[in-house]
């Protein structure tokens, strides 16, 4: 078969199929949209996207091929229910051609029902656009129905920030060259930096690319990009599932993660210090540092935000060398400023502020405090400072953390419980036991015991997260798991008991593994069958109003995880007694089946 046949095969045919990538929200991981993607026949030359597009293009197709592309990914979109926003890729060639049909975008929206204003038209530069005007006037056709757009791989291609200028997308996304080791490489980080500088003022929304890595993500959070695309986060599927929700925030685990919301902020180290003007002299700058001989350094503001940083010891050093004083003094400060002091929000917690410092590529004494919502100046904060009250955190971490599992004990967890009752907010406590773990751990011995407790601390550390969700260890066998918001985890405790389920079998010997269980001597001396570990969840609804303090939630988590006990396996049982009587959701099979 010709490739011209093949070609004709696949559009008359519309042998395509539709993957979907997820992009996400950087500051919580959670879904902002998908990018729609286009594969050809697997058993095909022409399965990759591009020698898809290049035949059609050599074929003079492109169009046509370009309108199956869509009908396909839009179909696909609205069968999967997904939400969000649907990044729909088109070359700038589609835009000017022709043979284009006004409006065949919006008749296959309307026969899915999907509005416009949920779809964003992402456009991918192929070929060079040789007449600005008439791809200015295509895209404020597709913004007048209602569409979005988006400029791809910028820094890529062949004259991306003109179009950038010329187009005035909605969203850029940056070209993979500039992502990846972006934790290894200073000039990366400043350019995305400066990128993402220039989207804020013009109200532009920056896609990072390619985030292979938990390091590339870090990073690229730490730097303020606002959103992320890549393998780390989540591989282009047919049906993207919740997992790719999860903020594959899955960074290198540190105890302090699943303490309670961070309380101390970048606000508690503002210091209020003297500003300077960018357009003031160089003359006035130096002034003002030699009446204040304690003046460490000067935040550059203009209109009331900060836009660079003069330190004393350097500026002195330059203005001790010959000749600056007579060529200078009357030059604008803006020339001799840096450029690019670290910004803080006011509400950052400190950890993540610490997490910024090292991103930030280069270690300063001081970092410049701003209002979270305008990005006025409101202070300098001092990198010492920060470091005496993360080691004072770190202290409290530690005396509270339960020393088998490193997760909060106790203390932490009746403070986060009376803190979040505070809130009058909704929220979901479940207590997490073991059955039949007394009889393993007199059977096995006290080590294998204490290994059971740390697979599991080890799960419930691994669980989908969400900002704000929260992790105990009450001590033994015994976990607390909270979740924010009405109705929320049962779906994250349901896998839960399925990795443990899978994972039991791991813990006993070959012989006690193919019996399902052990057998031990009651306190009569009568042997008694105990099956393999299985795990109890109980589930309470706090809603605002219905618990005074941590110590009604404990004692009614209490009641309902007895309730999860008393069925055999792997149970869940969530309190309806606000509604209806209390129910089991579900009780997945005794261990022992499963393993078979």
């Amino acid at each position: 078969m010709s490739s011209c046949q093949t070609l004709d095969h696949i559009i008359a045919g519309g042998h395509l199929h539709a993957l979907f990538q997820p992009i996400v929200d950087m500051r919580d991981g959670k879904v902002a949209g998908y990018e729609g993607l286009i594969r050809g026949p697997s058993d095909s030359p022409w399965h990759a996207p591009q020698k898809l597009l290049a035949e059609a293009r050599r074929q003079g197709r492109l169009f046509e091929l370009d309108v199956l592309c869509r009908e396909v990914i839009l179909g696909q979109f609205a069968h999967l229910g997904l939400g969000e926003k649907l990044f729909l890729n088109v070359t700038p060639d589609v835009l000017l051609d022709r043979k284009a049909i006004h409006g065949v975008t919006l008749r296959f929206l309307k026969e899915v029902g999907i509005p416009p204003d949920r779809v964003v038209i992402e456009l991918t530069e192929q070929e060079p656009i040789i007449d600005y005007s008439i791809m200015r006037d295509a895209v404020r056709h597709y913004r007048d129905m209602g569409f979005s757009i988006a400029l791809d791989d910028l820094g890529a291609g062949y004259s991306s920030l003109r179009h950038w200028s010329e187009l005035q997308p909605e969203y850029v996304k940056i070209d993979m060259h500039f992502v990846q080791n972006v934790d290894r490489d200073d000039v990366k980080r400043q350019f995305l930096r400066s990128i993402n500088e220039i989207a804020h003022g013009l109200g532009t929304r920056i896609i990072a690319e390619g985030i292979e890595t938990a390091a590339e993500y870090e990073v690229i959070r730490h730097l303020g990009i606002p959103l992320g695309q890549g393998y780390h986060i989540a591989r282009p599927a047919a049906e993207p599932t919740l997992a790719a929700e999860r903020l594959r925030h899955e960074r290198s685990w540190d105890p302090q993660d699943w303490f309670p919301a961070p309380r101390n902020r970048a606000q508690e180290l503002i210091h209020p210090n003297p500003v300077a003007n960018p357009n003031q002299t160089l003359a006035d700058t130096v002034a003002q540092f030699q009446t204040s001989p304690d003046l460490h350094c000067l935040p550059v503001v203009d209109r009331g935000r900060p836009v660079g940083m003069v330190r004393r010891h350097e500026l002195l050093m330059l203005y001790s060398q010959r000749f600056t004083r007579e060529l200078h003094d009357r030059s604008p400060l803006r020339y001799f400023m840096r450029v690019d002091p670290l910004l803080v929000p006011a509400d950052q917690p400190l950890e993540e502020l610490s997490e910024a410092i090292s991103a930030h590529g280069q270690v300063d004494q001081e970092f410049v405090i701003i209002d979270p919502h305008t990005g006025d100046y409101l202070g300098v904060g001092w990198l010492v400072e920060l470091l005496k009250k993360l080691t004072k955190l770190q202290v409290h971490y530690a005396r509270y953390a339960n020393p088998l599992t490193q997760l909060p004990g106790n203390v932490p967890i009746n403070e986060h419980l009376d803190q979040l009752l505070a809130t009058h907010q909704p929220f979901t406590v479940a207590y997490c036991d073991l059955d039949h773990f007394k009889p393993f751990n007199d059977h096995y011995g006290y080590a294998r015991g204490d290994r059971v407790i740390r697979a599991l601390g080890d799960l419930v550390r691994r669980l989908p997260r969400r900002q704000g969700d929260f992790v105990g260890h009450v001590g033994g066998d015994d976990f607390i798991l909270v979740f924010n918001g009405e109705g929320e985890g049962h779906a994250r405790c349901k896998w839960l008991l399925e990795a443990f389920a899978e994972q039991v079998g791991e813990f006993y010997d070959a012989g006690d593994r193919a019996t399902g269980g052990v057998t031990l001597l009651d306190r009569q001396g009568r042997p008694r069958f105990f099956p393999l570990l299985s795990l109890s969840i109980g589930v309470v609804p706090v809603d605002p109003g219905l618990f005074e303090s941590h110590l009604d939630i404990a004692q009614r988590a209490s009641e309902v995880k007895r309730c999860a006990k008393q069925k055999p396996g792997n149970t869940l049982f969530v309190d309806r007694r606000l509604g209806s009587d209390q129910h089991d959701i579900v009780t997945d099979k005794p261990p022992v089946r499963r393993l078979g």
